[in-house]
């Protein structure tokens, strides 16, 4: 399987941005559906947003019209740009795609002032 490690998360203050990153370890090209997930202090993983190998994408409710998810299929990369960021958002954020079985380190946001 292709392995992804995720990175740019980092603290920042209510209604800033960030810009994480997902490189993987091979080419991304072929994969249908690739998405961001995140874990907030006490609860489940939640879906965040996904990106078809075609461009088309989809959020969820809560961070739709504020978060951007894009691919660049040539780095291998994906990447989910944050503004207008909410202390609601502080989370562990992580990325995956369909037909994955394992989870990789995340990369820790922290919204607050």
């Amino acid at each position: 399987q292709v392995q992804l490690v995720e990175s740019g998360g980092g603290l920042v203050q209510p209604g800033g941005s960030l810009r994480l990153s997902c490189a993987a370890s091979g080419s991304i090209s072929s994969i249908f559906l690739m998405g961001w997930y995140r874990q907030a202090p006490g609860k489940q993983r939640e879906w965040v947003a996904r990106i078809t190998s075609g461009g088309i994408t989809g959020y969820a409710e809560s961070v739709k019209g504020r978060f951007t998810i894009s691919r660049d299929n040539a780095k291998n990369t994906v990447y989910l740009q944050m503004i207008n960021l909410k202390v609601d958002d502080t989370a562990v954020y992580y990325c995956n795609y369909a037909g994955s079985t394992a989870w990789g380190q995340g990369t820790q946001v922290t919204v607050s002032s």
